[in-house]
């Protein structure tokens, strides 16, 4: 054996074999609707929905459909996120795509402020949706960060904060239900917590990577 040989030989000896990844859609996607029955179930439980909330999503075509968009950018985030936790997953087209689903969700809302898609009432305003929106997206921040810190994120702090878009705008847009329907109210009380979020999980991610990137002292 050659030296080349007895090099590679003695490197490999005590490597372990790597488990491969999981099927990171359906890790996403598991940790996608975990989430949003738990915001879903502690929104109701701590106080009901809007009177007539789900009857306005049948006969108001643009509320359903601002809704439905809301939705769709959420859990294109939510894939985004989680794709990012495995090298080679996330492409920039994929990522760019959420972003901008979430910008032309966000901007029915401004849009909303000249012609909103509900006549706007306070009808079924909650007095602590604000807060509400802050608690519920913590443990879907925590949760989702622990799946991908057993993962190899090469860039943590983007997916933490991709992460924490999608898990602050879980419990924002089911608020349109939940709570009064008035698009300023909706930008300050419901998105802008959820918006909070990002630099919330952002910071998480930046106390765990000095442990990831430790060296091993043994």
């Amino acid at each position: 054996m050659n030296n080349h040989d007895s090099l590679i030989a003695n490197l490999s000896r005590n490597l372990a074999p790597v488990p491969p990844p999981p099927n990171i859609n359906r890790l996403a996607m598991v940790w996608f609707c975990l989430s949003a029955f738990f915001v879903v179930v502690l929104i109701h439980l701590m106080g009901p929905v809007r009177p007539g909330a789900f009857l306005q999503l049948v006969e108001k075509p643009r509320f359903l459909l601002e809704s439905l968009l809301g939705l769709a950018a959420i859990l294109w985030v939510c894939q985004s996120a989680f794709r990012g936790a495995i090298p080679g997953a996330l492409t920039s087209r994929f990522y760019a795509f959420g972003i901008m689903l979430m910008i032309l969700w966000l901007a029915q809302y401004l849009t909303g402020l000249v012609s909103p898609a509900l006549e706007p009432s306070m009808l079924g305003e909650r007095d602590h949706c604000f807060l509400e929106t802050l608690i519920y997206s913590l443990p879907l921040i925590l949760s989702g960060l622990l799946l991908v810190r057993r993962l190899y994120p090469l860039r943590p702090i983007r997916t933490a904060m991709s992460l924490s878009l999608a898990a602050g705008m879980l419990p924002a847009l089911y608020m349109q239900l939940a709570c009064m329907y008035e698009p300023s109210h909706i930008l300050t009380h419901h998105i802008l917590p959820g918006l909070l979020m990002v630099p919330v999980g952002a910071t998480i991610a930046m106390f765990w990577r000095p442990h990831r990137d430790m060296p091993n002292e043994h």
